[in-house]
């Protein structure tokens, strides 16, 4: 029943994307706002269907993982409404857990690093895909089998959500009122994809701000700071190859620099931008400096 849910739900978002896209790309062009192009349309939909083939081929492998972790789940949860609000909330939340960690470890943030890599924000950067996260993100749904959520039901609550992910990688709309005080909206989303010192490593949910809001990674988007999208530093090959592995490669590079093990490990663990000279530095320093005015912007450099 799940997986014929999930198949309907595949089946009605694809014409549904198709057309939202198809829009807002006549509107761009017709508007000259340039939001736009071939290149940049046909790597996100490469980068997606790459993505889709790793997650298929890995499926699985982590359904059978996460169902023997079910057989040890120490709750149940009777009423229907519950379970599916429950699974939500619950869902979106290790969503949000595993989101920090994308940001915050350089060893998975070289993984993530590929659906930030445009410097277009349009409804196809939301399949800019983080490549080969479905081999570990099934880890973060381990806590959720054992308090006696179905495997199955993790994987089409995700589906769905995911379809939430996705529109909201748009310019064409605002802040939209009270709903930006509970939900993800596209102002929140712009301002997590920005590159500006302020806005690096902001609003990491997926539906709900909410998680943001308490735990202080919520950013406003500001009218007196326009979002400049894409990396800190720009990627000069953009070929899908380096556009995946760049961030790969910038590691391997510093692990052949003249330190101790216990560096070489920082520099894979630590935060990106992370240095033992201070040559690059982690988001939460290129803020501490640029509010010191130690530093100008230009002179900032991220990892």
């Amino acid at each position: 029943m799940t997986n014929e849910l999930e198949q309907t739900i595949i089946q009605l978002t694809t014409p549904f994307y198709a057309i939202l896209i198809g829009l807002e790309a006549l509107l761009s062009h017709w508007q000259h706002r340039h939001f736009y192009t071939w290149r940049d349309t046909f790597t996100n939909f490469f980068l997606m269907l790459f993505n889709g083939g790793i997650d298929l081929a890995f499926r699985a492998v982590y359904v059978v993982v996460l169902a023997w972790f079910y057989q040890y789940h120490f709750t149940e949860i009777t009423n229907v409404y519950a379970y599916w609000l429950l699974l939500f909330l619950a869902e979106d939340f290790v969503f949000y857990l595993l989101h920090v960690v994308d940001h915050y470890c350089r060893f998975f943030w070289a993984v993530h690093v590929t659906h930030h890599s445009s410097e277009f924000f349009n409804l196809t950067t939301g399949f800019r895909s983080s490549v080969f996260q479905p081999l570990y993100r099934f880890v973060y749904f381990i806590p959720l089998v054992l308090v006696g959520f179905k495997p199955a039901d993790i994987v089409l609550m995700y589906s769905i959500t995911q379809t939430y992910g996705i529109i909201v990688h748009t310019n064409y709309l605002g802040k939209l009122g009270w709903l930006g005080y509970i939900f993800v909206t596209p102002s929140h989303h712009r301002v997590h994809h920005a590159s500006n010192t302020r806005y690096l490593d902001k609003n990491m949910g997926m539906c709900l701000i909410i998680w943001d809001r308490i735990f202080g990674t919520f950013q406003e988007e500001l009218e007196d700071e326009p979002v400049r999208y894409g990396l800190t530093k720009s990627l000069e090959d953009t070929s899908l190859v380096n556009t995946v592995f760049h961030e790969w490669k910038a590691i391997f590079k510093d692990l052949g620099k003249k330190v101790d093990w216990k560096t070489k490990l920082k520099y894979v663990f630590s935060p990106p931008g992370w240095s033992h000279d201070g040559s690059t530095m982690t988001s939460n320093q290129l803020r501490e400096a640029e509010k010191q005015s130690k530093l100008k912007p230009e002179e900032m450099i991220h990892g």
